[in-house]
């Protein structure tokens, strides 16, 4: 046997010592479980653990090591959480959501509210989920969309919220935090941005295009190529009738077919959008905290710490429970500068074990945890 194998003899004479005692201080962290399920404390206790890493960098010989320790024994007290949020939810001590399940979101025809006018990417995306002839209202802004929904002027409201080219909308993120209304559908539908005029109109006679920044930012390649100044508007559809209003040849919006079919416009140059796989998601909202029985993706957010690694230690729930994360964004946290609000999309629905498990370890370690939908 040379030296290096000899080394590697000795490694694994030490890994199964390690692994032996890492299974014993599991089977202790089970009975601290039942201590504090009986007597009602928290899982996690901050002071405590700051106090053993501190004594576990003592016993080493040197800063390499002392770090080393650190991070080591953080993974495990991690672990032994994670165990302890388990037993707690086994024995019913855990997570209670105040969400109920449905086998369908309305019983009569919902009145649902878009942004924009008729035409608009919104309202198509509202066909497309509740079908044809569905009673809408349609308001000037993302949040009077909210607003119609919180209040009950609307039982449903659709919403963009990110696309696969230019990325999220980040005003209806914000929204989300501030407005207590819950995801409980998503409609996903292919766009098709085109270069719109008044009949008769050329791409040479087009001085100024109007649309919603997403719209002219999927375009930018198209649009750059002319030299068209650009003016962002609320939405695509009311971009178009704009034009129609105003009879101008040298307007120009970027929208889709059906609103400039709706408006009489011509379609002067189709399909602008750089990407051939241009796509848009949009969220329905509801006032209500329900989900369908066969939801099959969460959203949440939360906020946490400024400091290194707690990103990493809240996403670790996700893995050790087996949860598919789909998206993550952060927003600004306005009045506190350099913090920000996490946003998370992940497989899975509320009455699982495993999302309770994730979800009452998030809770327990983060700040201001919202569910904000389970769709």
């Amino acid at each position: 046997m040379n030296e290096l194998e000899k080394c590697r003899a000795e490694i694994d004479r030490i890994d199964k010592e390690i692994v032996k005692l890492y299974e014993e201080r599991m089977k202790v962290s089970e009975s601290v479980a039942e201590y504090k399920i009986g007597a009602g404390k928290n899982v996690l206790e901050r002071t405590r653990e700051e106090e053993k890493l501190a004594a576990v960098k003592a016993l080493t010989n040197n800063d390499f090591n002392s770090k080393g320790i650190e991070e080591l024994y953080q993974q495990i007290m991690s672990m032994s959480r994670k165990k302890q949020y388990a037993l707690m939810n086994k024995k019913g001590m855990g997570l209670q959501l105040p969400f109920i399940a449905v086998d369908k979101l309305y019983d009569n025809p919902p009145r649902v509210v878009f942004q924009g006018v008729k035409g608009a990417y919104s309202e198509e995306a509202m066909i497309r989920f509740f079908g044809e002839g569905v009673d809408s209202i349609n308001v000037p802004s993302f949040r009077d969309a909210m607003c119609s929904v919180e209040e009950g002027s609307a039982n449903f409201a659709v919403l963009p919220i990110e696309n696969s080219s230019a990325g999220i909308v980040s005003a209806n993120y914000d929204l989300l935090s501030e407005f207590e209304d819950y995801i409980v559908g998503e409609q996903i539908i292919e766009i098709n941005n085109c270069l719109i005029g008044l009949p008769g109109a050329t791409e040479n006679d087009i001085k100024t295009v109007y649309s919603h920044p997403q719209a002219l930012m999927q375009s930018a390649g198209f649009l750059e190529k002319h030299d068209y100044t650009l003016v962002s508007y609320d939405n695509t559809a009311m971009a178009a009738k704009k034009v129609k209003d105003d009879n101008d040849i040298t307007q120009g919006a970027v929208c889709g077919e059906r609103a400039a079919k709706l408006y009489g416009l011509d379609v002067i140059k189709k399909n602008i959008n750089f990407s051939d796989g241009n796509s848009t998601r949009f969220i329905v909202v509801t006032n209500q905290k329900i989900f369908l029985k066969d939801a099959k993706k969460v959203s949440i957010s939360f906020e946490i710490p400024h400091q290194s690694g707690s990103l990493y230690r809240i996403l670790s729930h996700f893995i050790y429970n087996d949860l598919n994360m789909n998206n993550i964004e952060s927003r600004p946290i306005p009045d506190r500068p350099w913090e920000y609000r996490f946003f998370v999309d992940f497989d899975g629905n509320l009455v699982q074990a495993s999302v309770k498990n994730a979800l009452m370890g998030i809770r327990e370690e983060a700040r201001n945890l919202r569910v904000l939908g389970n769709y």
